[in-house]
C-alpha cells in the first residue's frame, strides 16, 4: 500500500518526476505595490519540495507564481492590489517605438558612440530618451568632424578627458555621502530613497551667462531640485496618512517643519561637503538650489595639476568593483571601442559574482541598508527552486538548454551587468526578476531584457514547438509601475475564475473601472468595430509608458523587477495561517461535497491514499482525520482537481 519517497523518481506520464507539496495555507502582508497597510495583501501558499514542469505551466495557468520554493496566487475577490497573469505570444510581438529605441540605445553603446556626456544629460532627464537617440543618430557626423582634432591633441587630451569623468564620478559619490550623513544627523529623513548625485562638468558658454557667480566654476550638480522634490512627496503622503490615523512617527514630526526648498537643501549639502574635507583644489557653494564647484585661487590656471592629483583620490575611492564600473562607462571616450555582449543560460544556483550584484543593485535602486542584504534570503528568493530540471531530449519535446529554472547573465566586455531568474517550461519562458548594475540604469536594462527574452522563445520554437509564449508575471491594474507590462503587445490576461485568456485590450476598459473582474464575461465584447491589433500604438503605449517614464524621473529605476512579496523571508510567521479556517472560497457545507479519498499522502516517505489513511494507521482519531479531510478540500478547491490528485501531499 505505502510505498517510499523518491523525490527525483519518475512517477508521471512523461518521466519528468513528481510534486511533492509539503504545506499549504492563506498569507496576509503588507502589501508591496499600494502600502495600504498590514494584512491588506491576501494570497493562498504552497510549500513545495518538487514539482514538475508540467505541473508548474498548468499552476501558471491557474493564476499561481513563484517566489523560491513558495508557490502562491492572490485571492482576487479580497485582496487589495488583484493581480492578472499576463502573457505574450512570441511570434505575435509588435515592437513599440520605445522598445525600438531601448535596442537602438544598447547597439549605440555596444558600438561605442553613446559617450559619458551623453549619459549624464540622460541621467538629469530619463524622460528625454527621444532627444537622447536623436542626438545619437548624428554621433558618426561628429566623430568625423572631430577625428582631426583626436588626431592632434593626441593620447595626452585622452586622458584628461578620462581623468575628468573620473572626478566627476568622485564627486558625485561625495555629494551621496554628504546626504547619508544629514540622513544619520537626522536633517533628512531615513525611510525615502533618494536620487544618486549627478555631476556635470560646466561649459564654457554656460559660465559666461553666470556672471553673477565669481571664481572658476568647473562642476555643478543639481540633485537637490531632485531631494527636495523627493521629500515634497513624502511630506504630503505622510501627512494624508496621519489625517487618517495611520501613522504615528516622531520622525516625521520632526522634519515637517524643515525648509523642504532646493535652495534649503543645497546649502545643508554644501556644509556637510565642507565637513567632509578632502576636496582641496575644489571650493563648494550652494547657489539657487545648485551646487558648485569651483577650482580654488592658488590653483586657476593650473587645471592639469588640479585633475591630476585629484584622479588619484578617484582611482583610491573607485578601487574594488567600483573601478571596473568606470572603465565600462568611459572605454567608449577615446577613441571609440566596440563592446562585446555576452548573454549566458545557466541553471540557478548560487553564484557570488551574481550575488554582489544584487547586493549594490538592492542597496543603490531600492535603498536596502546592508545589513538588510542577506545570503541567505537571496539563495531563498532567487536561487531555491522547487522545479524539477528536465534535461533536454532531442526529440523536439525539449529545448536544448531543458526544462527548469535558470539565471540568465548578461556580461559586458566580462563585466556581469545584469541577471535574469527565468523559469523555462513546456510552453513558456517565465520571468521572474532581474537585477542590474545601477551604473549602467541609462541603458534601461528591464525593457532590454525583455526584448532578449521574447525573442529567445522565438529562436527556441524551432527545437521546441511548444515553446510559444512569453510569461510577464502579474499585470496590476492599480499599480503605475506593473502597468508597463501592458506595452509589450499584444498581450493576453488570465480571467480569474474560468482561467481563459482575454485580450487585454478587450481586458484594460474593463479594469478601469472595477479591479477585480471576472475577464471571460467580457470575452467575446469587441472594442469598437477594431481587434486588438487594428488598435493604435499610442493608445496603450501613451497610457502605460509615460507612466513608467515618470517613475524613471524619481529614481531612475526601470520596469526591471517583478516587485513580488518575498513570502519565504518571513517563513511560517503568524501571516501565514496552514491550520484549519473557515474557507473565504467556499462554505464548509460547500467544501464538504469535495470528494478527496483519492489525494496521495506522503507520511514521513509513506505514500498513502486518503480513504485508506484510517486502515494503514488505525491509531489516528477520526477528529484528527475530520480536520486534515477539511484541509484537503481547501487545498483541492485551490488548486483544482486535476492537479490535487496527480500532486503528493505531504504531512
Amino acid at each position: 500500500m505505502a510505498e517510499k519517497m523518491r523525490g527525483e523518481a519518475s512517477s508521471s506520464s512523461r518521466g519528468r518526476g513528481e510534486t511533492l507539496i509539503v504545506d499549504h495555507g492563506r498569507r496576509k502582508s503588507t502589501c508591496g505595490y499600494c502600502k495600504s497597510g498590514s494584512n491588506t495583501s491576501l494570497a493562498h501558499g504552497l510549500w513545495a519540495h518538487s514539482i514538475t514542469v508540467d505541473d508548474y505551466q498548468e499552476l501558471l495557468d491557474h493564476g499561481w507564481r513563484r517566489s523560491g520554493s513558495f508557490l502562491y496566487k492572490p485571492e482576487m475577490e479580497r485582496t487589495c492590489c488583484p493581480s492578472y497573469t499576463i502573457r505574450l505570444k512570441a511570434d505575435d510581438f509588435v515592437p513599440s517605438k520605445e522598445q525600438v529605441r531601448v535596442s537602438k540605445r544598447m547597439q549605440k553603446f555596444l558600438d561605442g558612440t553613446l559617450n559619458a556626456q551623453n549619459l549624464d544629460q540622460f541621467k538629469d532627464n530619463p524622460n528625454s530618451a527621444k532627444a537622447l537617440d536623436s542626438s545619437l543618430s548624428n554621433a558618426s557626423s561628429s566623430v568625423m568632424v572631430s577625428e582631426s582634432v583626436r588626431k592632434e591633441s593626441s593620447s595626452g587630451n585622452c586622458e584628461e578627458k578620462h581623468q575628468s569623468e573620473q572626478y566627476m564620478h568622485y564627486l558625485s559619490n561625495k555629494i551621496d555621502n554628504a546626504v547619508s550623513a544629514c540622513i544619520e544627523k537626522g536633517e533628512f529623513p531615513s525611510d525615502i530613497k533618494f536620487p544618486k548625485a549627478i555631476v556635470k562638468k560646466v561649459a564654457p558658454q554656460v559660465k559666461k551667462k553666470l556672471t553673477e557667480i565669481s571664481g572658476d566654476l568647473l562642476y555643478t550638480s543639481s540633485v537637490p531640485f531632485q531631494i527636495a522634490a523627493a521629500l515634497k512627496r513624502s511630506l504630503s503622503a505622510e501627512k494624508t496618512s496621519l489625517q487618517l490615523g495611520l501613522l504615528r512617527n516622531v520622525e516625521t514630526q520632526n522634519w515637517q517643519s524643515l525648509e523642504l526648498s532646493p535652495k534649503a537643501v543645497a546649502e545643508k549639502l554644501a556644509c556637510s561637503l565642507d565637513q567632509q574635507g578632502e576636496l582641496s583644489n575644489l571650493s563648494t557653494k550652494a547657489s539657487n538650489g545648485h551646487l558648485n564647484f569651483f577650482l580654488n585661487s592658488n590653483q586657476i590656471g593650473s587645471n592639469e595639476v588640479h585633475v591630476s592629483v585629484n584622479a588619484s583620490a578617484v582611482s583610491t575611492e573607485g578601487s574594488g568593483a567600483n573601478a571596473n564600473h568606470g572603465c565600462l562607462l568611459n572605454s567608449s571616450e577615446c577613441p571609440h571601442k566596440r563592446r562585446k555582449l555576452e548573454i549566458r543560460l545557466k541553471r540557478s544556483s548560487f553564484d557570488p559574482e551574481e550575488y554582489e550584484l544584487y547586493k549594490r543593485y538592492q542597496i543603490r535602486v531600492h535603498n536596502d541598508k546592508p545589513d538588510q542584504v542577506k545570503e541567505s534570503s537571496y539563495k531563498r528568493f532567487l536561487v531555491d527552486t522547487p522545479i524539477i530540471f528536465v534535461p533536454p531530449s532531442g526529440d523536439g519535446t525539449v529545448p536544448p538548454c531543458g526544462f527548469g529554472s535558470f539565471h540568465q547573465q548578461y556580461v559586458i566586455d566580462g563585466q556581469l551587468v545584469a541577471v535574469g531568474v527565468v523559469d523555462i517550461l513546456p510552453k513558456c519562458l517565465s520571468s521572474k526578476y532581474l537585477f542590474w548594475d545601477p551604473d549602467l540604469a541609462f541603458l534601461s536594462l528591464g525593457k532590454y531584457s525583455a526584448l532578449r527574452e521574447i525573442g529567445w522563445v522565438k529562436e527556441t520554437q524551432v527545437h521546441c514547438s511548444s515553446l510559444q509564449y512569453y510569461y510577464l508575471g502579474y499585470y496590476i491594474q492599480s499599480c503605475s509601475k506593473m502597468r508597463y507590462k501592458a506595452s509589450y503587445r499584444p498581450s493576453e490576461l488570465l480571467c480569474p475564475l474560468r482561467y481563459q485568456w482575454v485580450p487585454f485590450d478587450i481586458a484594460r476598459p474593463l479594469l478601469d473601472k472595477k479591479p477585480y473582474t471576472i475577464l471571460s464575461d467580457f470575452a467575446t465584447v469587441q472594442i469598437g468595430t477594431s481587434s486588438p491589433s487594428d488598435v493604435p500604438e499610442n493608445s496603450t503605449e501613451q497610457q502605460y509608458i509615460d507612466l513608467d517614464q515618470e517613475d524613471q524621473i524619481e529614481d531612475f529605476s526601470d520596469e526591471d523587477e517583478e516587485m513580488e512579496i518575498d513570502f519565504e523571508s518571513s517563513e511560517r510567521t503568524p501571516g501565514y495561517d496552514s491550520g484549519p479556517e473557515t474557507s473565504t472560497i467556499a462554505s464548509v457545507d460547500e467544501l464538504k461535497a469535495v470528494d478527496v479519498s483519492n489525494i496521495v499522502l506522503d507520511l514521513n516517505g509513506a505514500r498513502v491514499k486518503l480513504k485508506d489513511l484510517q486502515r494503514v494507521f488505525n491509531l489516528i482519531e477520526k477528529r484528527h482525520i475530520d480536520l486534515l479531510e477539511l484541509q484537503l478540500q481547501r487545498y483541492k478547491k485551490v488548486v483544482g482537481a486535476g492537479l490535487s490528485d496527480r500532486m503528493i501531499y505531504s504531512l
